[in-house]
C-alpha cells in the first residue's frame, strides 16, 4: 500500500457566522487556524482518501458536490471520497438551511480546499506498512443524559438534586492508526468520540481536536530521524457526550480543552512504541442509503411550536419561564423545521477501508452504543466511526430514548428506531467489503 498526508488552511475571514448554538455569532478573531486534513491511500489498483474538517457539520447536498468535486478532481470514485467533520462549535456554517445564512462564497473556497487537501496527499503518497494500537482516555467525557426523579431524561441538568444518574457511560477508548510510511513521516490516525463545545465565544478554533494534534506532534517531533509525524482526529460517535462532569465545577474554555487534548494524546503516547502490525494490502469502499421516516409533529403541535418560537425571538427569558423545559427549543425547531419536509430522508452510510482498517461513516450526530455496536460487530480488526462523515442530519438516539425524552430525541429528524437501523445497515456494509 501507498499513503500520502496533507494538510490545508480553511479558516473564514472574520464576520463569518460560527455554527453551534442557537444564539447568532460572528467570528472576531482566531484562537488557532481551522484545517483541511487528507489521507490518501491506493493498493495500486484502487485509490480512496478520508479527509477530516475543523467544522461543525455539512448537509447532504453540499456534501454532495464536496464529493463531486473531489473524485472527479482527482479522477477516484466519488464512493472512494470519505469526508468527516470533527464537529467544533467554533467553526463556521456551512449548510444552508439551518438557524442561521452561511456564506456561499466560502463554501466554494472550502470545497475547493478540500479537493486540493486530496490531490496533495495522493501526490505525497509513499510505500507503507499500518500497525494498531487502543488505549483509554479517562475523565474527560461524561455522558449528558441523566435520568430524573420523575422518570424522565434531562441534557446536561446541572447541579439539580432531581437527578438520580446519567443515563449509560461514555467510550473512553482510543483507538490509533499508525502508517509507517518508507522515508517520510509516519502518519497517525486518532479516533475518540466526545463533543467539541467546549471554547464557545466567537474566534475561530478547532477545540480539543486541534491540541490532540499539536500536543502529538510536538512530542513526536523526533520520529523518523527528524521527519516526525503527522496527526489526523477523527471525532466518533459522540451525540450523547460532552465535557461536562455535573458533579464537579462546569469545566469549560480553552484551559478545559487543552487538557481534554492532552488527555487523548497522552493515551495515545502510553501505546504508540507498542502497536501491533495489521494486514494493508487493499483498498476498499462503498455506500448504502436507507431510507428513514421523518419525525414530524402533528398540525397542532406545529402551531404550538410556532408560537413557543415567536416569544423566544422576542423575549427568551420569558420563553424560559413560559416552557420550563429544558433545552425545549430544539424540539420546537424540528417541529417548524420539518412541517414542509418529506415524510421520510435518505441516510448515506459510507466505509472506507485499508487492509484490516475501516471508516465507518455516520452522517449527523450517533449515540454511543451506535459507535459500540458497529466496533463490536464490523469483521476487520479496527473500525473506526466517524460521525458528522458525508453529511449531516443530526442527532440519532437509540430506541429508548425517544419515550425519556431529552434535547437529543426531542430535535432528532427521526423517529424511534434509526439508531438500530444505522448499526445494522453499516455492519452489512463492512461485512461486505470484507468479504470482497
Amino acid at each position: 500500500m501507498k499513503a500520502g498526508f496533507a494538510r490545508l488552511d480553511i479558516t473564514p475571514p472574520f464576520g463569518t457566522r460560527i455554527s453551534g448554538y442557537f444564539e447568532e455569532r460572528r467570528a472576531n478573531g482566531i484562537i488557532d487556524p481551522l484545517q483541511a486534513h487528507a489521507v490518501a491511500f491506493s493498493d495500486g489498483e484502487k485509490t480512496a482518501a478520508v479527509v477530516s474538517l475543523d467544522v461543525i457539520g455539512i448537509r447532504q447536498v453540499e456534501m454532495d458536490i464536496i464529493r463531486k468535486r473531489a473524485a472527479e478532481n482527482n479522477n477516484i470514485p466519488y464512493e472512494a471520497v470519505f469526508v468527516a467533520c470533527t464537529h467544533t462549535h467554533t467553526g463556521p456554517e456551512i449548510s444552508a438551511g439551518r438557524l442561521f445564512p452561511n456564506d456561499p462564497h466560502y463554501n466554494d473556497y472550502l470545497f475547493n480546499r478540500i479537493s486540493d487537501a486530496i490531490s496533495l496527499a495522493i501526490a505525497d503518497m509513499k510505500e507503507a506498512t499500518v500497525e494498531i494500537a487502543r488505549s483509554e482516555a479517562k475523565g474527560i467525557s461524561f455522558v449528558r443524559r441523566y435520568r430524573m426523579k420523575d422518570g424522565t431524561a434531562h441534557t446536561n441538568p446541572g447541579n439539580d438534586p432531581n437527578v438520580v444518574g446519567p443515563i449509560g457511560t461514555p467510550d473512553e477508548t482510543v483507538q490509533l492508526v499508525k502508517i509507517v510510511r518508507e522515508d517520510a513521516a509516519d502518519i497517525a490516525i486518532v479516533n475518540f468520540q466526545v463533543h467539541p463545545d467546549v471554547i464557545g465565544g466567537c474566534k475561530f478554533c478547532s477545540d480539543y481536536p486541534g491540541f490532540v494534534r499539536r500536543t502529538l506532534e510536538g512530542a513526536l517531533a523526533g520520529e523518523k530521524d527528524g521527519k516526525g509525524v503527522h496527526v489526523v482526529y477523527f471525532n466518533g460517535a459522540q451525540g450523547d457526550t460532552n465535557h461536562i462532569n455535573i458533579k464537579a465545577r462546569r469545566a469549560k474554555g480553552l484551559d478545559h480543552s487543552q487538557h481534554m487534548g492532552r488527555v487523548i494524546a497522552g493515551a495515545v503516547l502510553s501505546v504508540y512504541s507498542y502497536t501491533t502490525p495489521v494486514a494493508s494490502d487493499r483498498v476498499v469502499y462503498g455506500q448504502k442509503v436507507i431510507e428513514v421516516p421523518a419525525n414530524k409533529g402533528t398540525a397542532e403541535e406545529v402551531a404550538q411550536a410556532k408560537v413557543l418560537r415567536a416569544l423566544y425571538d422576542k423575549d427568551p427569558v420569558a420563553f424560559r419561564r413560559e416552557t420550563k423545559v429544558p433545552m425545549a427549543l430544539g424540539q420546537i425547531n424540528r417541529l417548524i423545521r420539518l412541517e414542509n419536509e418529506p415524510d421520510s430522508y435518505g441516510l448515506y452510510l459510507t466505509c472506507v477501508g485499508f487492509g484490516d482498517v475501516i471508516f465507518a461513516g455516520l452522517p449527523g450526530e450517533p449515540f454511543t452504543d451506535i459507535g459500540r455496536g458497529i466496533k463490536k460487530q464490523s469483521p476487520f480488526t479496527m473500525t473506526i466511526p466517524c460521525c458528522c462523515a458525508n453529511g449531516y442530519q443530526g442527532y440519532y438516539p437509540m430506541y429508548d430514548c425517544f419515550a425519556e425524552g431529552g434535547y437529543e430525541a426531542g430535535s432528532s429528524n427521526f423517529k424511534a428506531g434509526v439508531a438500530e437501523a444505522l448499526i445494522e445497515t453499516s455492519v452489512a456494509l463492512t461485512k461486505e467489503l470484507k468479504a470482497q
